[in-house]
């Protein structure tokens, strides 16, 4: 059943949304040359804890860490390790706040670059990144009260897929709230009518993600964690993500980036 939430409620989100942004933007600043993924996962540890609020992620069964880390070609769920960035790696992190009794939920995809790259050329890998991010935001102005999650998923999908990259089926975004996943589903393809899909409707808060592939749209579990999916074939993936409510009036962003 689909949780739909109080203004203060919303309220309560909103504040949590913020400080998770301002996490995410500083662990993203430090995600450079020669940093270990655990250096960023405890980073981003630190700062939720000074905030007042909670790792939301370590509160999911059987996990240990603050954020997940997509490296390469790792799609979601992947597990901080001793591994170093390496200038030019494409690195995801996504990670969770739970703050008041409320979970808000977040992701951005960057290139790791080197300070001593005055100008990098735009190059397919770019391309493949703003792709992501410009799908997630066409998704989020799709979130219209009134319109229905296809909506979303067709918004994101058209975006991705005409750029010929592949929209991931089996992971999808996903309402949150009191829950860190709850009702609706929000794929980031459309597969069925849009009159099928669920509506939007006021109070509803969900997190709207691009989970999508250079190359084809297959995932495998890559080892024994329990946790980390991989391309099938090896490709870059790229994740995006945003925690919204639904309104009266354009959805509000509770997880805003700067």
């Amino acid at each position: 059943m689909t949780s739909l939430k109080t203004k203060d409620e919303i309220e309560v989100m909103g504040t949590g949304g913020k400080m998770l942004a301002e996490v995410l933007e500083e662990v993203l600043n430090h995600a450079s040359p020669g940093v270990s993924e655990l250096e960023l996962d405890q980073l981003a540890e630190k700062l939720i804890l000074e905030k007042g609020a909670e790792p939301g992620f370590k509160k999911v069964e059987g996990y240990k860490h603050a954020i997940c880390i997509s490296t390469n070609d790792v799609v979601v769920h992947g597990v901080p390790t001793e591994y170093k960035l390496k200038s030019g790696d494409v690195v995801g992190i996504d990670c969770g706040i739970y703050y008041k009794g409320f979970y808000t939920d977040a992701a951005h995809t960057v290139r790791v670059k080197s300070s001593k790259l005055k100008v990098q050329s735009y190059d397919e890998i770019d391309k493949f990144l703003q792709t992501g991010e410009k799908a997630m935001w066409k998704g989020i102005r799709a979130a219209n009260f009134g319109n229905r999650v296809g909506h979303i998923s067709k918004a994101i999908q058209s975006i991705v897929e005409g750029q010929g990259y592949s929209v991931v089926r089996n992971l999808i975004g996903h309402g949150v709230g009191k829950s860190l996943h709850e009702d609706p589903e929000v794929p980031g393809f459309l597969d069925m009518p849009i009159s099928r899909t669920p509506l939007l409707r006021e109070g509803m808060t969900i997190a709207i993600e691009v989970i999508y592939n250079m190359g084809k749209s297959e995932v495998v579990y890559s080892n024994s964690d329990g946790w980390t999916i991989k391309t099938k074939d090896g490709s870059l993936s790229g994740l995006f993500e945003r925690t919204i409510a639904i309104v009266k009036e354009v959805p509000i962003v509770l997880t805003d980036i700067a």
